[in-house]
């Protein structure tokens, strides 16, 4: 059985240990728009492996002094062409 690596599973603390982020962090990257984490019904941030991801670009792109809003348009650019590679791989893209 696979799993859906944009299903939230993990807690903040969990999220960011890995990544070598805090807590308060994440949340700042939360209120800043870079990252958005399914929600429990009480409201408890639930981050997914995608958001693992995101959080390792976000701080390559913070080491090479991007600020929030540099990295904001980096990553958004980022995700416009991947989503663009896959629909040139399905081929449903008119050239």
């Amino acid at each position: 059985m696979t799993t859906d690596p944009a299903r939230g599973v993990y807690g903040i603390s969990v999220a960011a240990d890995p990544v070598g982020m805090g807590s308060q962090q994440l949340r700042w990257y939360e209120t800043q728009g870079l990252l958005s984490p399914d929600r429990t019904e009480g409201g408890t941030g639930r981050y997914s492996e995608d958001d693992s991801v995101r959080l390792r670009r976000i701080d390559v792109l913070l080491d090479a002094g991007l600020n929030t809003a540099g990295i904001s348009m980096v990553i958004d650019l980022q995700d416009e062409v991947d989503g663009l590679r896959e629909e040139l791989a399905k081929g449903n893209l008119d050239t």
